[in-house]
């Protein structure tokens, strides 16, 4: 059954959705930069969503990922896991259904992940909004 045919996958789906847009209104409010969301839905099992933004420096790193379990928290939303908080170079919070990248710019250009996962962001007014598909 596809998602689309499965009430319980679209109802997750639409979740995930929201909680992804939650999460980047909570970096963009952090001054995080070039926020995109990429849906990977159909390309992995190990999460719905990703979102993957710049940090000016590690201490911006490290400010935002505080922020960001810290404001989840507030909401009851649960945390998987925080990686990478202590370099602050390139910093993962697992939120289940959405993976938030937190990287310096030299890091995020090295590693790439739009095009990783073989994808390139689509322009977006709204950076929660900057879904790639």
């Amino acid at each position: 059954m596809t998602a689309a045919a499965d009430p319980k996958r679209r109802t997750a789906g639409k979740r995930a959705g929201q909680l992804a847009r939650e999460a980047g209104e909570i970096l963009d409010a952090g001054k995080a930069l070039d926020i995109t969301r990429i849906d990977v839905r159909g390309l992995t099992t190990i999460t719905d969503h990703m979102l993957i933004a710049t940090a000016n420096s590690r201490i911006h790193a490290r400010a935002l990922a505080e922020r960001l379990v810290e404001r989840m928290k507030e909401r009851s939303r649960a945390i998987t896991g925080v990686e990478g908080l202590p370099a602050a170079e390139w910093v993962l919070v697992d939120l289940g259904s959405v993976v938030v990248h937190i990287m310096l710019a030299q890091v995020r250009a090295l590693y790439d992940l739009e095009e990783l996962w073989n994808l390139k962001p689509a322009p977006a007014g709204d950076p929660t909004e900057n879904e790639a598909s």
